[in-house]
């Protein structure tokens, strides 16, 4: 087997084994204010989403897992079945492998031809270049492209890049002269507002914060080498919720915002739909869902993901996500001095619909 197809064995290997964290990735700091007079039947609660230009009935992206390796096509295969059944958004994992070996192609297109009329997210590193770009929005026939930022992974295997020179013209290159909207995500240690007002202004549509809190990757590839999990960095990274809502206050009305990072779910997910996300990324916990029992309870969890979504817009009177986004909230403990200390005005969020 071709080493990048090894690690990314060896990658899903170790997300199986692993829990999230060992940060929290804050969710618990954002408390929803109940409404008790909802006036609102469940069944009439309307959960679709858009995601870069594209309607969807689920807010729901299935985040970028795998592909490259005989695991990854039977594991796209099945996401992409599900995406298509629910209604969700798919990514696949970084096609890399495959721009430099055509037989491994398969274990991506294989999302598309389960879905093929959903939106599929191809996906590459930053330090890709157009040419690159367009070959992999080619072979799924991509509705968007996710760049990954990745330096604390790559830092952490011996094998890793230590070059990040020229990302920003990589995505600024690509975001101008690709068909399809670019979307840049985070892998997992969380994303400031410094680099995503960067980010939009080098022509980026969708930014996924990926905070800290959910996959760890210096946990996993300390996993995969068989070394201690007491790794200095394993406390790396913004919070996710922190990272989210820094994010939105700065960039919120020129991009899509994506929330990913220890969404294990739906209440969590219905905050940070609350805060202004477009949708919401899932990726570890489906891993393990996959693991327990296949296909049946990877779909279990991500119905009940959207079944406790909807009970949460119930109880807070929101017919659809446009109504939960008007909804008051309040962030409290940490995450709340964090965000303070960032300078984010965080009393417009508890004084929403205020009478």
């Amino acid at each position: 087997m071709e080493e990048r197809s090894r690690r990314k064995e060896e990658h899903l290997e170790a997300v199986r084994r692993l829990p999230d964290g060992p940060r929290s990735p804050g969710w618990e700091d954002i408390q929803l204010l109940p409404c008790c007079l909802p006036e609102l039947a469940w069944d009439e609660v309307d959960l679709s989403a858009g995601l870069g230009g594209h309607e969807l009935a689920s807010p729901f992206l299935i985040n970028a897992i795998t592909g490259g390796s005989p695991q990854g096509l039977e594991l796209n295969a099945t996401l992409g079945r599900l995406a298509r059944e629910l209604g969700m958004a798919m990514a696949v994992g970084s096609q890399t492998a495959a721009l430099r070996d055509s037989a491994l192609e398969e274990s991506f297109r294989v999302a598309r031809r389960e879905n093929p009329e959903g939106v599929i997210l191809a996906n590459l590193s930053a330090g890709a270049t157009l040419e690159e770009a367009r070959r992999a929005v080619a072979m799924l026939n991509a509705d968007i492209l996710q760049l990954h930022l990745n330096a604390a992974q790559e830092l952490a295997m011996p094998e890793g890049e230590r070059d990040f020179r020229g990302w920003s013209e990589h995505i600024r290159g690509i975001a101008s002269g690709l068909a399809v909207p670019l979307a840049v995500k985070e892998v997992g240690f969380g994303m400031a507002a410094e680099e995503a007002v960067r980010l939009a202004g080098l022509g980026v549509r969708v930014v996924d914060v990926g905070g800290a809190g959910g996959t760890n990757f210096v946990a996993v590839e300390a996993a995969r080498r068989g070394a201690p999990a007491g790794d200095s960095l394993l406390n790396w990274g913004l919070p996710a919720a922190v990272s989210l809502l820094e994010v939105l206050d700065a960039v919120g009305e020129q991009v899509e915002v994506v929330a990913s990072g220890g969404i294990r779910d739906g209440v969590a997910a219905g905050k940070a739909l609350a805060a202004g996300a477009c949708a919401v990324g899932v990726a570890g916990p489906l891993v393990r869902a996959l693991a327990r029992g296949g296909a049946q309870e990877a779909r279990r969890y991500l119905v009940g993901l959207m079944e406790e979504l909807r009970t949460v817009m119930v109880l807070t009177g929101s017919r659809s996500l446009w109504d939960l986004r008007q909804r008051p909230f309040l962030v409290l403990g940490d995450t709340a001095e964090a965000l303070r200390r960032r300078g984010v005005d965080l009393d417009r969020y508890a004084r929403r619909g205020s009478i």
